[in-house]
């Protein structure tokens, strides 16, 4: 197997499990993976946001961890990087605001690298203008982003444990995803594991 240098995207209220349950799939995997927040140093944490499915009309919410951040985000090159990994939560929704994710991320699909985006995670990709002509899944409240935007929304199983692949982009609606989001993400990186 090739290790793979793979980059997380978080930030301020990223849903806890779509941060932390990614980032140490893909090191156990044996990949190597370094979590970036813009304005944050290797060093320092974001707060972390834990959504759930209780019954209501849309997800509950209560505080999580607190996640590290293992590089700086100003220090980084997304050229240096083989994919790009983009946790939802309410970090993407303030992040697509910010020029400089907008255009880490462009790099990564205009260079046809691997994408893993899950929840609202696609709120970045339609920010950036990259689903266009896509099939692309996410929390069913961020399908008029990826519509508007073009892309084709994948519509998600009855228990959000589906995931949709288009070419080298991979998505998911939520964490309940996780199995089916990162076994083909790691088939979209060339990742076997021999059991």
């Amino acid at each position: 197997m090739s290790v793979k240098k793979i980059l997380l995207l978080v930030g301020d209220f990223v849903e806890d499990y779509e941060a932390m349950v990614p980032f140490q799939m893909l090191l156990m995997a044996g990949h190597e993976v370094h979590s970036v927040c813009p304005g944050k140093k290797a060093g320092e944490t974001v707060a972390t946001a834990v959504h759930d499915f209780e019954g209501h009309q849309t997800y509950s919410e209560k505080p999580g961890h607190n996640f590290m951040i293992t590089t700086t985000f100003d220090d980084i090159k997304a050229a240096d990087y083989d994919a790009l990994v983009i946790p939802g939560g309410r970090a993407p929704e303030y992040l697509r605001l910010d020029p400089a994710v907008i255009a880490c991320v462009r790099h990564f699909a205009d260079a046809d690298k691997p994408i893993a985006a899950i929840c609202h995670g696609p709120q970045l990709l339609t920010a950036a203008d990259v689903v266009k002509g896509k099939s692309c899944s996410a929390y069913p409240a961020v399908r008029p982003d990826i519509e508007g935007s073009g892309g084709t929304w994948c519509e998600p199983n009855e228990t959000f444990s589906s995931a949709c692949v288009d070419g080298k982009l991979v998505t998911a609606p939520a964490w309940p995803a996780h199995p089916e989001w990162m076994r083909k993400f790691l088939e979209v990186l060339g990742t076997t594991i021999e059991p």
